[in-house]
């Protein structure tokens, strides 16, 4: 029994001691055994081609895409900041073109005030801006940032454009309301240029979306009055200064009382846009002025 015991012991300790040396043995033998016989060594390079070459192709495309999607970024980096650069171009030239537009709109308004100022030379005259109106798209009530301080009173014309646009009527230190001839209560003593014959234009609110002023009361007997004639202040107003243009003549036909004739004027204010205004500072009751006033029964109608 304790011989069996050795013998087993012996073939345990001889594996474990022993099989290290023995597998380095053979692996240094077949390895000179292989050099020795001439054995080529393809197959083994074959075989590692085959698994290193696509692991490296694949590394070399991930790393390229890598790249392209790296430049690709940059490249979107680099257009989002052009286009913001762009954008902001943009705004800076639409802004300049906005003041170029503005700047032309009041130079244009300007000319328009010189021509209006020439055309009526004689008369003492303030420039006003338009600093608030009353409801609604027309003009027909306003306020202007003139008042008593720049000598401006009640009664005192007002012009803009080509033509007559009202009246002054409440004033304070730096401020004056002006109730404008399309209003519905206004009514002007006019005459026609051509023939000197004598009408009353009155204010509607309803027809002047078509531009357009209405007049009765004209005593046209021998028909001279024609459409494109022009009507003009009366010398027989009470209240507005001889000669101011209210418009032309685009319409006419024969009073119900088939004594008088009746009509539309076109006005040559846009009483849609006004920004500024002339306020003439002399009125038609003023000493220099007493002259035109022949305080007939027509000017107590007037408005």
């Amino acid at each position: 029994m304790k011989n069996l015991k050795k013998k087993l012991h012996f073939r345990i300790n001889l594996k474990s001691r022993h099989l290290l040396a023995i597998m380095t043995m053979f692996c240094v033998s077949s390895i000179v055994a292989t050099f020795a016989s001439g054995i080529t060594t393809a197959p083994l390079a074959d075989a590692a081609g085959m698994i290193i070459v696509p692991f490296e192709n694949s590394i070399s495309s991930i790393g390229q895409w890598l790249t392209d999607v790296q430049k690709s970024f940059q490249d979107k980096q680099n257009l989002i900041a052009e286009n913001e650069k762009l954008l902001a171009e943009i705004d800076n030239l639409t802004t300049q073109n906005n003041n170029l537009l503005q700047d032309q709109t009041e130079l244009e308004r300007l000319k328009e005030l010189y021509k209006l100022d020439e055309e009526y030379s004689d008369y003492p005259k303030t420039a006003a801006r338009i600093i608030s109106k009353d409801p609604g798209n027309w003009y027909d009530n306003f306020t202007i940032n003139r008042g008593s301080e720049d000598g401006i009173r009640v009664d005192n014309n007002v012009i803009a454009g080509k033509g007559l646009v009202g009246i002054v009527t409440a004033v304070g230190p730096h401020w004056a309301t002006v109730r404008s001839i399309i209003d519905d209560s206004s009514n002007v003593s006019a005459m026609t240029i051509g023939t000197s014959d004598n009408c009353m234009v009155t204010g509607n609110l309803e027809l002047i979306d078509e531009g357009k002023l209405s007049f009765e009361q004209l005593y046209d007997n021998e028909g001279r009055v024609t459409v494109g004639e022009r009507i003009v202040t009366s010398n027989i107003s009470e209240k507005y200064l001889e000669g101011l243009f209210i418009g032309y003549v685009s319409e006419i036909w024969q009073e119900t009382n088939n004594l008088t004739k009746a009509g539309t004027i076109v006005t040559p204010v846009d009483f849609q846009h006004l920004r500024d205004v002339f306020v003439i500072t002399v009125n038609k009751q003023d000493a220099d002025y007493q002259g035109m006033s022949t305080g007939t029964e027509e000017n107590a109608d007037e408005e």
